[in-house]
């Protein structure tokens, strides 16, 4: 079997609100913007959002599902983290900074940028 995830969805509350959020956070506007499913382009990953209430479906949040984001550096990733609720603190994690933000909706997404080993 060849198998290969090109895409994933967040559940999202309020559509206007997340992508909102996502737009600030990626600093780019969405593939496809749609009150249902939006959709971000990231190097060829589709990073949906769903509004699942409007399709009468019920979802828990949590940290059941963790999407990781990598960045280049830990400048970067400090910067986009300065104004963000942190659930899991910046920590080295082998090769990697590691720390893990709630986004608008609730959800928990990982972000970590490489360690320079120079």
């Amino acid at each position: 079997m060849n198998c290969r995830l090109y895409s994933l969805y967040l559940c999202v509350k309020d559509m206007e609100r997340a992508i909102t959020f996502y737009k600030d956070f990626f600093e780019k506007l969405p593939l496809i913007e749609d009150e249902i499913y939006s959709v971000f382009d990231l190097n060829g990953f589709r990073l949906g959002l769903f509004a699942y209430q409007k399709m009468g479906e019920n979802h828990e949040f949590g940290s059941n599902c963790l999407p990781s984001l990598e960045v280049e550096s830990l400048d970067v990733l400090k910067n986009k983290i300065k104004n963000l609720e942190i659930c899991f603190p910046l920590t080295k994690i082998k090769n990697n900074w590691v720390v893990e933000f709630i986004d608008s909706e609730g959800n928990h997404i990982e972000l970590t940028a490489p360690i320079n080993i120079e």
